[in-house]
């Protein structure tokens, strides 16, 4: 098995007396697609925020590598290899789709003209090529969710966390972008952390599945182990 190439250890976090995260540890298999399930409130999104640096944790360390990269600035991190989706789809709805990508293509380039070139490769990809010239606000959910995956892999991530961007979408959108993202992990190298309620979409991706419940670990394995894990059923249906 390879090396880990994300390590949680027994991370912490707080708000205003809430404890979100309660010593939370794991690793993150270099190449593998883990999944994170969890209620409403479990502290998925809190996980990836203190992941990145958007939220530091209050306690605990979080390796990526050889390196703790709590306290870091989130741009450090994202350099270093770690990029997140939002949690709700943000475009920058008055530019075009090239240009929505092109912004994040810029950290790497030293011309407009060299990022928007890079950005359409992009957009050829995720299939949104014929899209580019689009502005971002006219597209639907399926291809604004498509944008954002595009526009974080311009930052040529080791590690992309993708937060719910298949909310609200219908069944052949959901399997559009999962075949993307698989194709990602294995042509592209990409190790990906998945938050998702759909149970059909994770079990189809993920080699792992994480459960959070209350900002703790309930259980991390397969995900058909996990899917009847006592404490997971009970988590998601009620112990009735």
């Amino acid at each position: 098995m390879s090396d880990p190439i994300l390590r949680i250890d027994n991370i912490d976090q707080h708000f205003a007396g809430l404890h979100a995260l309660k010593h939370v540890s794991f690793n993150l298999t270099e190449g593998e697609i883990l999944g994170i399930i969890g209620p409403n409130g479990a502290g998925k999104s809190t996980l990836f925020n203190a992941i990145v640096g958007t939220v530091p944790p209050v306690s605990g360390a979080v390796w990526f590598r050889d390196q703790n990269v709590v306290g870091m600035p989130t741009h450090k991190i994202a350099q270093l290899g770690i990029a997140k989706t939002s949690q709700s789809v943000q475009v920058f709805g008055e530019m075009t789709a090239r240009d929505n990508v092109a912004v994040a293509a810029l950290l790497g380039r030293n011309s407009v003209a060299s990022a928007r070139t890079a950005a359409q490769a992009e957009l050829e990809f995720w299939g949104l090529g014929r899209l580019a010239d689009n502005l971002a606000q006219d597209l639907p959910l399926a291809q604004r969710s498509l944008l954002e995956l595009a526009r974080a892999m311009m930052l040529s991530p080791q590690i992309l966390l993708v937060d719910e961007v298949m909310a609200g979408l219908n069944e052949s959108e959901v399997d559009d972008i999962l075949s993307r993202l698989m194709r990602i992990n294995k042509e592209r190298g990409v190790s990906l952390m998945v938050i998702e309620h759909n149970m059909r979409a994770l079990m189809k991706v993920s080699s792992q599945i994480l459960a959070l419940d209350y900002g703790a670990v309930l259980t991390m394995g397969k995900p058909e182990e996990v899917s009847h894990h006592k404490q997971v059923v009970e988590a998601y249906l009620g112990a009735d």
